[in-house]
């Protein structure tokens, strides 16, 4: 149970730096992330938060990865529910100011994607699963046997072109993001020393396998009796 509340606590800390790190990167205002840039295009298409966007094109993604077979962690859909909700919290109550300049826009925008290297470390290293838009390219590369780069840069690619269809926000930004991000996360976790291979994730259906396997030998004693 330690061990639990542990895990849980680490993967709390990396969805709430992780908003803080997409707050950043949007009042950078020098362009969005591919993804970001499709919340708010999606935000503006139909009147709701750039938070609620992020949880309804998450829930969208999510049933998607189950019915093509990937199996979910309790991570996935805590992912899918509270980084939208610290989203909004933290953008409606305007806690990180907005900037203006390439200059103090591009600090930001960096210091932003360093957040979220450190965020991904903290969420990924609980090991209860990964986000819904991660598991969307692990689902896809599976099935297509296409390389993970390919998938993922696909992908992007396609929220990119939709959300700014939509009205999201493009600039130098999103180029830079796009290009630098998977970077700064891989050397966030060189400095952590940090290997995704060696996490063994916890999937809901091995909970509730184990739930079940412990009310059966619950029920046996009384079942002798």
């Amino acid at each position: 149970m330690k061990q639990i509340i542990q895990r849980v606590i680490r993967l709390f800390i990396g969805l709430f730096l992780y908003a803080v790190g997409i707050v950043l990167t949007i009042n950078a205002n020098l362009g969005l992330a591919p993804w970001d840039v499709f919340h708010q295009g999606l935000s503006h298409l139909t009147g709701i938060t750039m938070g609620e966007a992020s949880i309804v094109v998450g829930l969208i993604l999510l049933i998607f990865n189950a019915v093509l077979g990937e199996r979910l962690g309790w991570g996935t859909i805590l992912n899918m529910l509270f980084i939208g909700l610290f989203i909004d919290v933290l953008m409606l109550n305007h806690v990180i100011p907005i900037v203006h300049g390439i200059i103090p826009g591009t600090a930001m925008m960096f210091l932003g994607m360093v957040v979220i290297g450190v965020a991904s470390y903290y969420y990924i290293g609980a090991g209860l699963g990964s986000g819904p838009r991660d598991g969307l390219m692990i689902a896809l590369t599976k099935k297509t046997g296409r390389s993970v780069r390919f998938i993922r840069n696909t992908i992007e690619i396609s929220a990119l072109i939709v959300g700014y269809l939509f009205g999201g926000f493009v600039g130098i930004g999103t180029l830079i993001m796009a290009l630098i991000l998977g970077y700064i996360i891989q050397f966030t976790f060189k400095i952590f020393k940090f290997n995704v291979r060696s996490i063994t994730h916890r999937f809901i259906d091995e909970d509730v396998k184990a739930l079940k396997e412990k009310l059966a030998k619950k029920k046996l004693p009384n079942a002798n009796l």
